[in-house]
């Protein structure tokens, strides 16, 4: 049994109730975490407004200290967490351990990028109005930062909160998904441990709605990190005051795969696309629109690769895909194929659920007003559309209320300069799937995908805010 602990500051704690984690793959229990309530977020959250102001002053070389020892240690916990994602998760172990991988480059990216986290000097004598003086701004911290994370990806996505948050000298409420509530206790437990961790500046606690209402409403935080998915995300917006708020919020990715493009190598890559982690990624490939020359080739070929996926126990090391996180999303992903199937749509791959396990699913001949294709599915669940043009393409993939990650597989370079401009998404990727992501990059979306950007270069001026400075 894994126990979770609560951080009031750099101070362990418990509370006589607890609440279990199941594994998705076999139902054992693999972990708990206490639970907590409003009072236990709002004393966290003072703890952290009194840490950030004895600690604010702290040089910049202890923080990238901090996070290269963080670093380290993960480094050398390497298995251990992993196998603690895969516990929680169900995810295949491979990509357990290449998420943790990530997490690394992620801390380690973040202390990179702190000490060019400069200002500048700024010319006031340039205006007819303006006259002579030493004037610049500077880059400072917000003061506390509420961080709450998903399931997906419980380490990687967590560490892309907290490190450039705290390396940026802010002080963390940290809420990590209930789904993973180990392993980012684990995390937690490197930063707080650490012998260049700044006393008391990250505090963990735990729950659902009654926790995160508590420290988003709170005028404590100036920041307001959140992944998850838009109903949640409204909310936020609605009831988080004037405060700095980034939104990770899913998307409905989408490619074009043109008449020119190399149909073996499109195939291959988008049955990864929109079946890795099983369709749990906010950039899953969800929608492929298709040329009309080769749209029966393509959805052949795509069927074939899907078939050499392997689903099946996670913790072998050549499983692609594991179950789903819980057996409502199953069962949801069951409903939305029969419902596109009954309203036209032609199985490629029907897919079919075994308790938490759904296996891939192509659909064909998918229509605009079905649901598989207007919502966000997260589930192994991937529809064809056959067009006529790329001009039917790309506004077909625009005519959504998300835009994340779009994609193109041609071989046109005129096609590819008009697709980077003409995709409504946060992200364009040519001749490779939407799923691609680099953690080094900006990353986050436009419309209902969210607003603000993660990647530590980019997580670092969200976390700051400029301060304009003029000596006469």
């Amino acid at each position: 049994m894994q126990e979770a602990k609560i951080y009031f500051g750099s101070t362990p704690a418990t509370k006589e109730e607890w609440r279990e984690v199941r594994s998705p793959y076999n139902d054992k229990v693999v972990s708990r975490y206490p639970v907590c309530d409003a009072e236990d977020a709002k004393k966290a959250l003072q703890i952290a407004k009194e840490a950030f102001g004895r600690n604010k002053h702290a040089p910049l070389a202890q923080r990238i200290a901090w996070l290269r020892d963080v670093a380290a240690k993960l480094k050398e916990h390497k298995e251990e967490f992993a196998l603690s994602i895969t516990k929680e998760v169900g995810k295949p172990i491979t990509f357990s351990r290449v998420e943790v991988q990530r997490a690394i480059e992620t801390i380690e990216l973040s202390a990179d990028y702190a000490a060019s986290l400069v200002g500048e000097t700024i010319n006031t004598d340039a205006t007819p109005s303006g006259r002579k003086t030493m004037s610049f701004y500077k880059r400072v911290p917000v003061g506390v930062v509420v961080a709450i994370t998903p399931f997906n990806f419980p380490l990687n996505l967590s560490a892309h909160k907290l490190a450039p948050a705290l390396v940026a000298g802010n002080s963390v409420v940290y809420k990590p998904t209930p789904e993973a509530p180990y392993t980012g206790y684990m995390l937690a437990k490197l930063f707080i441990e650490s012998e260049h961790a700044l006393p008391d500046m990250l505090s963990v606690v735990y729950g659902d709605a009654e926790v995160g209402s508590a420290l988003v409403t709170s005028d404590i935080p100036r920041k307001i990190s959140f992944t998850g998915s838009v109903p949640v995300g409204k909310i936020i917006m609605q009831n988080a005051g004037i405060k700095k708020v980034s939104l990770e919020l899913g998307g409905n990715a989408a490619t074009y795969i043109d008449k020119d493009a190399n149909i073996g190598e499109a195939a291959s890559r988008c049955a990864v696309g929109a079946f890795v982690n099983s369709g749990q990624v906010c950039i899953s490939l969800q929608r492929i629109y298709v040329h009309e020359a080769i749209y029966e080739e393509f959805a052949q070929a795509l069927a074939e690769d899907t078939k050499k996926l392997k689903v099946g126990d996670p913790y072998q090391p050549d499983t692609f895909m594991g179950p789903l996180i819980n057996e409502d999303a199953a069962k949801r992903a069951e409903r939305w194929v029969r419902s596109a199937i009954e309203a036209g749509a032609r199985p490629i791959l029907e897919g079919k659920r075994e308790g938490r396990y759904f296996y891939p699913a192509i659909l064909a001949d998918v229509t605009e007003d079905m649901q598989i294709v207007c919502e966000e599915v997260f589930a192994p669940i991937v529809s064809l559309v056959k067009v006529a043009s790329y001009e039917e393409a790309i506004a077909k993939m625009n005519d959504s209320p998300y835009g994340l990650q779009f994609s193109i597989f041609t071989r046109d370079i005129e096609l590819i300069k008009r697709f980077v401009d003409d995709a409504e998404a946060g992200g364009v990727v040519v001749n490779d799937i939407p799923t691609l992501r680099f953690d080094i990059q900006p990353y986050g979306g436009v419309k209902l995908s969210g607003i603000g950007r993660e990647g530590p270069k980019f997580a670092l001026e969200e976390y700051t805010e400029l301060k304009s400075v003029v000596i006469v």
